[in-house]
């Protein structure tokens, strides 16, 4: 049992899980411990293990946590405009991903492990985020694609949602592997994050 005030309880775990993001942005997956979360923390590294058992738990609720970020953004898309054309709506779809550069590396990064390696009660939190996203997309297409019954809606999402996990790796390249690209001979052309989601999205509307 957590002592503590839920006010407590959750500015404690909002403070883990910037220091897990601080750290995530300038290392990888593998080399973020909950040592170095601990040492960026202002308690002790003991004290984590109250709030998440496994580094893994600590990243499942960044992750959560991006989801209902890009949530907020899908809504604000929903409710601020009357109709859209598929053009405007797959520039809107595909400027809320390009400002959630975090959601993508972490879709294409080790979400295997941070699944396997987590309660079930904060897996069903963050699926609900997920899940969330998945019918706020279906939402939008609704009301601004009309034209689109069930099936083609569904196919839609278990389209676009599994081309999300490829999105980081193509777009976010280093000089390391565009200099190997180029010594291996292969022609290759680079698209921001905005750029391939929205010729995806718009590919599949049309």
């Amino acid at each position: 049992m957590i002592k503590g005030t839920p006010e407590l309880i959750s500015q404690r775990r909002e403070e883990i899980i910037n220091a897990c993001e601080t750290l995530y942005q300038k290392m990888s997956f593998k080399d973020v411990t909950i040592k170095e979360i601990g040492n960026i923390t202002s308690f002790s590294r003991p004290t984590i293990y109250n709030y998440f058992e496994t580094k893994e738990e600590i990243f499942l609720a960044l992750y959560e946590r991006e989801y209902r970020r890009w949530n907020e953004a899908l809504e604000i898309i929903l409710n601020d405009n009357d109709s859209l054309s598929r053009a405007e709506l797959s520039g809107k779809l595909a400027r809320s991903l390009a400002d959630r550069v975090q959601l993508l590396k972490l879709l294409s990064m080790n979400n295997f492990d941070m699944e396997a390696n987590s309660r079930p009660e904060l897996l069903i939190s963050f699926k609900k985020a997920y899940g969330r996203s998945m019918e706020l997309v279906a939402e939008l297409l609704n009301k601004y694609c009309p034209q689109m019954d069930d099936e083609a809606i569904k196919s839609f999402i278990y389209t676009f949602f599994p081309f999300m996990f490829g999105i980081y790796p193509y777009a976010m390249v280093t000089d390391k592997q565009k200099n190997a690209m180029k010594e291996a001979g292969i022609g290759y052309t680079y698209y921001s994050v905005y750029e391939l989601t929205y010729n995806c999205i718009l590919k599949l509307l049309k």
